[in-house]
């Protein structure tokens, strides 16, 4: 009995292989581009900073606080405002970008404003970001 068996169970796999496998292979081939999809868009996902590379905010700060710092006598008044702007956003973004704490948007134009850039200037020294 337990020859007949062993040789019944033989062709019988390799029946449900034979039937089995193309099915199987089919069903796979059609979920290929859904899996490569999904590890595509995976792959995307990575996050991505908000803002700027933090060189080219300090480059950026070290150009601004230049230009701003060769201003002859006389220059008008809007020019100098309008940098002193500049600025303090990429003051402000450069705190966003290391976590520095800030005040200047509540702060008026005058003494407490610029105490206030110098030291977000220090505090981003020590952060190790290259400002003037």
């Amino acid at each position: 009995m337990a020859d007949a068996t062993g040789s019944v169970a033989g062709p019988l796999v390799l029946f449900a292989v034979v039937s089995i496998a193309p099915s199987a292979l089919f069903w796979c081939a059609l979920r290929v581009p859904a899996v490569y999809r999904w590890l595509r868009d995976r792959r995307r996902e990575q996050p991505r900073p908000a803002g700027p590379p933090v060189e080219r905010l300090s480059a950026d700060l070290r150009r601004v606080h230049r230009v701003l710092a060769s201003y002859p006598p006389g220059t008008p008044a809007a020019r100098r405002i309008g940098t002193r702007q500049a600025y303090d956003e990429l003051l402000q973004t450069a705190c966003r970008a290391v976590g520095v704490e800030h005040r200047l948007e509540s702060l008026p134009e005058g003494i407490d404003r610029d105490l206030e850039r110098l030291r977000i200037e220090e505090s981003l020294r020590r952060e190790g970001l290259a400002v003037p």
